[in-house]
């Protein structure tokens, strides 16, 4: 099993980005590919965490060990797979989903895709109490000037997060009234509306 991944990253996509080590290309899926925006070309360590499956063997990969081992809590949850434990991942509020957790807010967490009352339900009854030892890093914005495309590439993000077409569509038409912004914010600002509907 793999801890991290120390190499050059090459490709950002809607659902992953590409890190290449000794002469071999990593696919590591990630909640928010545009994060790593300012590091293309660059050296980055990811940490990941490999599901193995008959049809395919995935990387998921995060910035710290901390955000690594939440993604693990989640997915230890009957009805949280990995792709759920992502698109969760993927609001970077990870103190407001461990406070959700803890007094029970059943509504905030329905907000995710793919989480309903029964899962909701299940994420309290098997994490409350049990991730004090999981703190949120906040990660840093990056500078572009590529708007319309960058708006474009965050809608796609979402779509890979498991949101509707519905829900995307809305989302779209308010950011096309803000100033504009890097795909990273315009996905963070997204995530956050999705979460307050």
């Amino acid at each position: 099993m793999y801890e991290y991944i120390i190499g050059n990253l090459t490709e950002i996509h809607p659902a992953y980005i590409v890190v290449e080590n000794n002469g071999i290309g990593y696919q590591i899926a990630s909640g928010n590919p545009y994060q790593y925006s300012s590091q293309v070309n660059q050296q980055i360590k990811v940490f990941v965490h490999q599901v193995i499956r008959e049809d395919a063997h995935i990387l998921y990969g995060f910035n710290t060990l901390e955000e690594k081992n939440l993604f693990l809590r989640l997915i230890s949850v009957s009805g949280i797979g990995p792709k759920n434990g992502l698109a969760i991942m993927a609001n970077e509020d990870h103190e407001g989903l461990i406070t959700a957790i803890e007094s029970s807010n059943i509504t905030f967490l329905t907000k995710f895709p793919g989480v309903g009352k029964k899962t909701a339900q299940q994420l309290i009854l098997d994490l409350q109490g049990k991730l004090g030892d999981v703190s949120a890093i906040k990660q840093e914005t990056v500078d572009s000037s590529k708007e319309n495309l960058a708006l474009d590439e965050a809608m796609q993000a979402l779509q890979a997060l498991g949101y509707t077409d519905k829900e995307i569509k809305k989302v779209h038409k308010s950011l096309e009234k803000e100033p504009s912004m890097t795909t990273d914010e315009y996905l963070r600002t997204a995530l956050k509306a999705m979460m307050k509907k």
